[in-house]
């Protein structure tokens, strides 16, 4: 058909309807279930009867995110077309006058998710399909090995490689602290958040520091260096004392030393990066594209550890991804017990596709969360593999999830030796 003007005009099956005929959503609602740890869920359904799921889940601060998508989101979504993902992300982002944080951005993400679940649901496509389709055939992911002692560390390290984990990340107990961070209650699981109030820790960096290097060269002599070695300082350094810890780590080689330093002031990563070339990563507290800018584009980080439920969903975190991969940055996403198997499965999808992927961290879930969160993603000799279910493919099964009452659990804190605050 011929459009007059000297091209030609596509015909249209539905004779001028739309083909594309609006999702309008039709309700939303939370659900916060605690089959072992707390979770923020919120579901969309639309006028065709196809729903979506997302996480909003905030580790110790999950009812205020609850308040937040109940009193201001929920609402604004009713009505509108499912479909139009980047419309709603935009408007729930920049109409928002006190915007980013982490409250906003997990509520938007819940959303975000929701919506692609919907739309991949929709045409019939699993979610990486409607990223552009798979990069790899599957997601490398590390574990959490951890022990009371550098012993009981180097045997757990074992054990995950005998699981067949290609990665690991070794977290021990140090000589004369108790509570060491990231030394779980078990094998598999690990969930800091344990009391209804905080949990006071107490913090030594010169015993950390003492101790560290030792465990990871027992790691390197007993199992060499075919598995990636990977752990995490959790924000307790100062920039300089990070400095230290990476030179001191060079000849065992870790894949990452993540959360050497806070944040906050992104210069501080220039002194850890003019000391040492252990590769550095970061991110899982970051909301948005400018908590990353200097650290990216300074080239100060290797990894960027933002994961989509904190940071406003797969809209967002694509768009980090791409502005990381300018400056050869690559993803390494947050996937602790304290997102759900939702944010897992998103992930995998995500990683699934992304070009410059790094590698993404996989803490196994309780039993219990796995039946609450059916999910077609696996693990299997080291890899995560997306499932071929339209969508993300995690539900929830709500009628399960209502025999898990919340129930409140914080975070610790940590103070030095002498009383000081410090970084938990």
């Amino acid at each position: 058909m011929d459009d007059g003007l000297g091209g030609a005009k596509l015909s249209s099956p539905t004779n001028g309807a739309n083909p594309y005929k609006p999702l309008e959503i039709r309700a939303a609602r939370v659900i916060v279930t605690s089959p072992g740890r707390n979770f923020v869920t919120l579901k969309i359904e639309t006028s065709e009867g196809i729903y979506g799921i997302g996480d909003a889940t905030l580790n110790g601060r999950e009812l205020s995110v609850v308040s937040y998508l109940e009193d201001h989101v929920i609402p604004v979504l009713i009505g509108r077309d499912a479909r139009r993902i980047e419309d709603i992300w935009q408007y729930l982002y920049r109409g928002a006058y006190w915007r980013r944080g982490p409250v906003t951005m997990r509520a938007i993400a819940a959303v975000d998710v929701a919506l692609w679940d919907i739309k991949a649901k929709a045409l019939g496509v699993p979610l990486y399909d409607l990223l552009g389709g798979k990069s790899r055939d599957g997601v490398l992911v590390y574990g959490h090995a951890n022990g009371g002692d550098l012993n009981e560390t180097v045997e757990a390290v074992g054990r995950y490689i005998e699981a067949g984990y290609k990665a690991i990340r070794a977290q021990s107990g140090v000589p004369g602290l108790k509570l060491a961070y990231g030394v779980g209650r078990g094998d598999l699981y690990y969930e800091p958040a344990d009391a209804t109030l905080p949990t006071e820790t107490v913090w030594s960096t010169p015993k950390y520091l003492d101790f560290l290097p030792g465990l990871f060269e027992k790691l390197r002599s007993t199992y060499g260096f075919e598995p990636h070695l990977l752990h995490d300082a959790h924000h307790r350094l100062t920039p300089i004392e990070a400095a230290q810890l990476g030179k001191m780590l060079e000849p065992s080689r870790l894949f990452w030393l993540e959360d050497a330093t806070p944040a906050e002031n992104q210069d501080a990563f220039k002194l850890i990066r003019q000391h040492t070339t252990t590769p550095l990563a970061v991110g899982e507290v970051f909301n948005t594209i400018w908590d990353a800018k200097d650290l990216i584009q300074n080239q100060l980080i290797d990894y960027i550890r933002m994961s989509i439920v904190g940071s406003g969903g797969i809209t967002h975190l694509r768009r980090v991804a791409d502005f990381a991969s300018l400056y050869q940055v690559r993803t390494g996403c947050h996937g602790a017990t304290d997102l759900s198997p939702v944010t897992m499965g998103a992930a995998v999808h995500f990683d699934s596709w992304v070009p410059n992927f790094g590698m993404q961290e996989y803490m196994r879930h309780s039993p219990e969360t796995d039946e609450v969160f059916p999910h077609d993603y696996r693990f299997e000799n080291g890899l995560m593999f997306a499932g071929d279910t339209p969508g993300h493919g995690v539900d929830i099964d709500e009628k399960l999830a209502a025999k898990y009452p919340y129930k409140p659990k914080q975070l610790p804190v940590a103070r030095l030796e002498d009383g000081t605050m410090w970084n938990w």
